[in-house]
């Protein structure tokens, strides 16, 4: 018989909400946003006068697993559970949360034990077991893909009932990384200030949270595409002149993003709106710099310049070069812009 799939972040809440509440949770992963909010759902689902005597919050790095234990089978005091709530696993050695697996293997039905591991995944087939032999719900919250972060960050703002461009949903990313945290953060500053169903643009982006609409990732990849040097050359000095505006490492994801859906489009047999739009697993206002792209480069070129991308990727972390990451930069650009297709 096949495993249940894993439980989501969505199936999760929705099942709290329902009062379908498993005793054990454990929730880890790189993506600290999910794990963030699962936590807050939990400090919430008892009522607030039971909460001073049967809700408690504990951390790993002061804590032993023994009184962890211990407080989870006591009984709630004038109430039908207690809940539990165990934060920074992460920061701990995995044989310490470990010895956890006594209790998570057969835990208290009146107790809740949420164990969060933020920013990392937590290890030990032991704990792991025990969990699935104590039917405890385990979900992982793994790290957002930088080229899925805009669909995160364009769902969000919509349900603050605002709308976004693209430009402006990259110019967050190229600003902010792919902290979901720090974007949704971003967002709702962006929705405390603006009307309802009003639309994030860029000017409204740069007016309120300091990126500029005309020298980010999102401009710089629009002149590659052109083969536009000056424009190109222009947003690098802007870039080297405020070296916190945009991590070149996420400029440099965009460029290869670029390039590769570039290379995708030259071998796709259907090359209308709607063949390229299916290869690419994008929307079709996305084609129009698909379209530059292809007839400013031949399909050799491409090539080319996805080696030099990952030929700066090595350098830039120290092999076999000894220039700083924005002269790297500037070569990457330049040999972008120069390409002739030979291998």
């Amino acid at each position: 018989m096949a495993a249940a799939p894993a439980p989501s972040f969505e199936d999760i809440r929705k099942s709290l909400k329902k009062g379908e509440i498993a005793s054990v949770y454990i929730l880890h992963g790189e993506e600290g946003y999910f794990i963030d909010e699962l936590a807050r759902e939990f400090e919430n689902i008892l009522p607030e006068a039971d909460r001073e005597f049967n809700q408690y919050v504990l951390y790993a790095p002061e804590t032993e697993p023994e009184s962890v234990m211990n407080l989870c089978r006591r009984i709630p005091m004038m109430a039908d559970r207690q809940v539990v709530i165990l934060k920074e696993a992460q920061a701990v050695r995995a044989d310490k949360i470990a010895k956890l697996k006594t209790y998570i293997a057969d835990p208290v039905a009146t107790t809740v034990l949420v164990v969060c591991a933020r920013g990392a995944a937590l290890k030990g087939k032991e704990l792991f077991d025990a969990a699935k032999k104590g039917g405890a719900v385990v979900f992982e919250s793994k790290k957002i893909a930088e080229w899925n972060i805009s669909t995160y960050i364009g769902a969000y703002i919509r349900q603050k009932g605002l709308n976004a461009d693209q430009k402006a949903l990259d110019m967050l990313r190229d600003f902010v990384g792919t902290d979901l945290s720090r974007l949704y953060n971003e967002v709702d500053k962006l929705a405390s200030l603006l009307p309802p169903n009003a639309s994030i643009t860029p000017e409204a982006v740069e007016r309120n949270i300091g990126v500029s609409r005309e020298y980010n990732t999102f401009e710089l990849v629009d002149a590659l595409a052109a083969r536009d040097p000056g424009k190109v050359f222009r947003i690098l000095a802007y870039f080297r002149s405020n070296p916190k505006a945009v991590p070149l490492v996420m400029a440099v994801a965009s460029i290869f993003n670029f390039f590769t859906d570039l290379l995708v489009a030259y071998y796709t047999p259907d090359r209308s709106d709607q063949g390229l739009a299916a290869a690419l697993g994008c929307k079709p206002f996305a084609l129009k710099r698909i379209k530059l792209g292809m007839s400013r480069y031949n399909a050799l070129q491409i090539v080319e310049i996805i080696g030099a991308i990952r030929d700066f990727d090595v350098k830039s972390k120290g092999v076999g070069s000894r220039q700083n990451e924005h002269q790297l930069f500037h070569e990457l650009a330049y040999h972008i812009l120069s390409a002739t297709g030979r291998l």
